[in-house]
């Protein structure tokens, strides 16, 4: 295809400002023209004709360079390739048009080996938009996204292209986030140290009043209080980003994701601990829990479902502390899904809370989808519930909502997650037990099973999680009497030499202690004591012999 090199003339004429072209006085200079290229491309489908044009080259010899690195993408397509051509050719009339560099030609041609785009100039925000846009997910999980790649990627990474990232980015990324935490605490402590000493400052008085009014303004001045991003919340950037770059990859973007190779520091979930009576002690005396995720020992759970038995959501409180269920899965089960007659139920559904308003959901994950078997005495509980619920049907007349779900406000309608967590948390408060969060009582019911002896499969099983890795994990807590009768059960099971020794040690003192009883008994009678029962018997039987003795 045609392709040449030329000299322009830019010098104007001052009167008319037009160029002078080859009428320059000067043009016969050696450096006072510049130079430019042009190479005609292949033509689009239509018929279009495109070119690659560029000027403003010092020398003949830098025009002819990038002259002859055009011909060379030009050539990376094969003859019988139309597609690859007319690829190449786009990549070219773009790269023209924005008036960027030239793609080197080994890059360019292992993009278009791996059916890559053949311009990178895409970047991180712009992919992350495409990326997010096209998310088939529920609107909290959506929100999540969002949250992730507006507070944190953009902000730091979004003007990175996206074929250029790597993994020491990402490490810069999340060292920014811990500096800004700590800038966070500082800016909080002060904030709080101001309004503390704010607070010591009297009212009355022009001087106090006038000091008061200056310490406002300077807390004004001051950021408000903010949260840290902490473990949890970065490894779920990390892993916002790394879907998102799999997906790129899985679009033949990219070829490498280096969210999966960077390191940060690991998220340690609190273990369930168990409110044996020492903690509960501590926490009367400080308030202090000793782990944010709390079990009720069978007691305590006991004396909480007595404490709300007419409550009217006892149903609802007993059927998650006894199988488990989630908050939002108890919120949302359907009486179609609730065989009382097979003693079971069957997961299918759920209400999910996304800021204050809520939607129904289908369960997270496949593992979620469960039946969940039934006692008698639960059944006989959402009996009862039923034929509550009833009456209440009856009461409200035209006006009930028919949601079909079990657990309802007073109307039929929808009960909100949150409204349910409140209430709860008002009910552990009355009954003066030690506190718990309404999904702790889940941690309740799987520990009980635990304690049972009931396999950790059907445990694993009844709580919805999709590997038992995870059951065991979360509830490492056990009963306090489970675990000593363990203890010692394993302890019998380990004959030791110094375990028969001692036993035999035992023995033979239990030995002396008798025969020194005896002795004393035996030293008291002779002075005088209390004759022992063996004496006794003695003198009985002489007596008795004396008088069979006959009389002469």
């Amino acid at each position: 295809m045609k392709g040449s090199t030329y000299r322009r003339y830019s010098c104007r004429d001052p009167k008319t400002g037009k160029e002078l072209g080859t009428s320059c006085p000067k043009r016969n200079s050696r450096n006072h023209c510049t130079y430019s290229i042009r190479q005609e491309l292949p033509s689009r489908e239509d018929g279009g004709r495109r070119s690659f044009a560029r000027g403003g080259y010092g020398s003949l010899k830098a025009a002819q360079a990038d002259l002859d690195h055009v011909r060379a993408l030009l050539g990376l397509a094969e003859s019988d390739d139309p597609e690859g051509t007319d690829l190449i050719a786009e990549m070219l009339a773009e790269v023209s048009r924005e008036r960027s560099p030239l793609p080197e030609v080994e890059e360019t041609r292992r993009r278009l080996n791996a059916g890559q785009d053949l311009i990178g100039s895409l970047t991180v925000a712009e992919w992350l938009d495409r990326w997010l846009a096209g998310k088939r997910i529920r609107t909290s999980g959506l929100n999540r996204y969002e949250t992730d790649i507006r507070m944190h990627l953009k902000p730091r990474i979004g003007n990175r292209r996206l074929d250029r990232l790597r993994v020491s980015h990402l490490s810069e990324m999340f060292t920014d986030i811990r500096d800004a935490n700590a800038q966070v605490l500082e800016d909080n402590a002060q904030r709080r140290a101001a309004i503390d000493e704010l607070a010591t400052v009297p009212w009355k008085g022009v001087e106090n009043r006038a000091r008061r009014k200056a310490m406002k303004a300077a807390i004004d001045e001051m950021p408000p209080f903010r949260r840290i991003t902490g473990p949890a919340t970065r490894q779920h950037v990390k892993a916002t980003l790394r879907a998102a770059l799999n997906d790129a990859i899985g679009q033949q973007i990219i070829t490498f994701n280096p969210a999966a190779h960077v390191e940060i520091d690991p998220v340690r979930k609190p273990k369930a601990l168990v409110w044996t009576d020492e903690r509960v002690t501590k926490w009367e005396q400080t308030g202090e829990k000793p782990s944010p995720v709390m079990v009720w020992t069978p007691q305590q759970t006991g004396a909480f479902l007595d404490f709300v038995a007419e409550d009217r959501l006892y149903a609802m409180w007993h059927l998650i502390a006894f199988r488990g269920l989630r908050r939002g899965e108890a919120c949302g089960q359907p009486w179609s899904e609730t065989n009382l007659d097979t003693h079971s139920l069957t997961v299918s559904s759920q209400l999910v809370q996304d800021g204050w308003d809520i939607e129904a959901s289908d369960p997270k994950t496949d593992s979620g989808y469960r039946v969940v078997a039934l006692d008698d005495d639960t059944i006989d509980v959402l009996k009862r519930y039923r034929e509550r619920q009833g009456q209440d049907r009856e009461k409200w007349g035209t006006a009930w909502v028919e949601t079909g779900h079990v657990f309802t406000q007073e109307d039929g309608s929808w009960l909100h997650p949150g409204k349910v967590t409140d209430l709860f948390e008002r009910r552990v408060a009355a009954s003066g037990l030690p506190p718990i969060r309404l999904h702790d009582l889940r941690h309740g019911a799987a520990t009980l099973m635990l304690a049972a002896g009931i396999d950790i499969k059907i445990v694993s099983d009844t709580l919805g999680h999709s590997d038992t890795r995870i059951t065991r994990d979360i509830y490492q807590s056990v009963l306090p009497h489970v675990g000593r009768s363990a203890a010692e059960a394993t302890a019998k099971l380990v004959p030791l030499q110094r375990k028969a020794e001692a036993e035999k040690a035992a023995l033979k003192a239990a030995k002396k202690e008798k025969a020194k009883k005896a002795a004393a008994k035996s030293a008291g009678r002779a002075r005088g004591g209390k004759p022992s029962n063996k004496a006794k018997a003695q003198a009985k039987e002489a007596v008795k012999a004396k008088r069979r003795k006959p009389k002469k």
